[in-house]
C-alpha cells in the first residue's frame, strides 16, 4: 500500500522521465531538420570520391531550409512552401544530396557542376563549361589491386573555379561521352557523378534532367563510418558483426572529409 505522498513523487518521476523524451527527441529533430543528417552510399556512381557502405554527414543548413528539411516535409507542406529561406549559394564542386526531380521520393548525390545560366557539354569523355574546356589530368589506370577495376582512368579534374576532384572514365565512348550543348535554366543546377561512365545524372534529361535549388537537401561535408559489405562483389559481412570489423571497417576513411 502506498501513500499519498508516494503516489505524488511516482507521478512527478514519470513526468520527468516523459519530459527528458519528449525534449530529446525534439532535439534530436532539429539537429536532423536544421543542421546536420546521416546518409549512406548506396552506389558506385561517385567514385573514387565516395564508396559503397560510406556513412556521411550532410550539412543541412548550407543551403537554408526548404521543405525537403523536414522529415516528410513534401506531403506537410504541398504547394503552399516554395524556394528556400536563409540559404546560402551553392558552389561549383560540392558534393550535395538532393531530391530527384522526377521522384522526390528518392535521394541522389553528386557533384555540382553547372550553375544557372551555364552551357555545359561533354564530348568525347571532355567536359566543357560555357565552352571552354574543364581540364583533367590522368593520375593513374586501375590495375584492380585497390578495388579500382582494370584499366579504368583516374583523372584529376580542375573546375573554372579551381575546385579540384578525382574522376573516373572508362572510355570516352559511352552514350552519355556526348551530351549538349545544354543551357541551365535559371533556379536549376546541374550535377554529375564522378563515375562518370557509371552514374545517372543531369545528362540523363528524362530521368533527372536540372534540379531545382528547392530540392537540395544539403552538402555533404564529413565520413563518419565506411565499411566494405558486399562492395566488388564479395561479402565482407555486416556492420554489427564486431568478429569481422578488422578486414570489414574502412578505418582509413573514417572523419575524412568530401572533397
Amino acid at each position: 500500500m502506498t501513500t499519498g505522498s508516494e503516489d505524488v513523487e511516482k507521478a512527478k518521476e514519470d513526468e520527468g522521465v516523459v519530459k527528458t523524451v519528449v525534449y530529446a527527441l525534439l532535439i534530436a529533430l532539429t539537429v536532423r531538420t536544421f543542421l546536420f543528417e546521416p546518409f549512406n552510399i548506396p552506389s558506385s556512381s561517385m567514385k573514387p570520391t565516395l564508396l559503397i557502405g560510406d556513412y556521411l554527414f550532410v550539412s543541412k543548413y548550407s543551403y537554408g531550409i526548404s521543405k525537403y528539411s523536414f522529415p516528410f516535409g513534401a506531403k506537410i507542406f504541398g504547394d503552399t512552401f516554395e524556394g528556400r529561406i536563409l540559404g546560402n549559394e551553392p558552389e561549383r564542386g560540392d558534393v550535395i544530396v538532393f531530391r530527384k526531380p522526377t521522384d522526390i521520393n528518392i535521394d541522389f548525390i553528386k557533384r555540382l557542376i553547372g550553375l544557372p545560366g551555364d552551357t555545359i557539354q561533354v564530348k568525347e569523355g571532355q567536359l566543357y563549361i560555357n565552352n571552354e574546356i574543364v581540364p583533367r589530368k590522368l593520375v593513374r589506370i586501375g590495375d584492380g589491386r585497390d578495388g579500382t577495376p582494370l584499366n579504368v582512368k583516374e583523372y584529376e579534374e580542375t573546375l573554372p573555379n579551381g575546385v579540384k576532384h578525382l574522376i573516373w572514365e572508362r572510355s570516352d565512348t559511352w552514350y552519355l561521352d556526348n551530351f549538349g550543348p545544354y543551357l541551365v535554366p535559371n533556379g536549376y543546377y546541374f550535377f554529375m557523378g564522378d563515375n562518370r561512365d557509371n552514374s545517372t545524372d543531369s545528362r540523363v534529361l528524362n530521368e533527372v534532367g536540372p534540379v531545382p535549388y528547392e530540392n537540395f537537401i544539403g552538402r555533404a561535408d564529413m565520413l563518419f563510418f565506411s565499411h566494405r559489405g558486399d562492395d566488388g562483389g564479395e561479402d565482407y559481412g555486416d556492420w554489427w558483426e564486431i568478429w569481422k570489423w578488422p578486414s570489414m571497417i574502412r578505418f582509413g576513411r573514417i572523419f575524412n572529409g568530401i572533397n
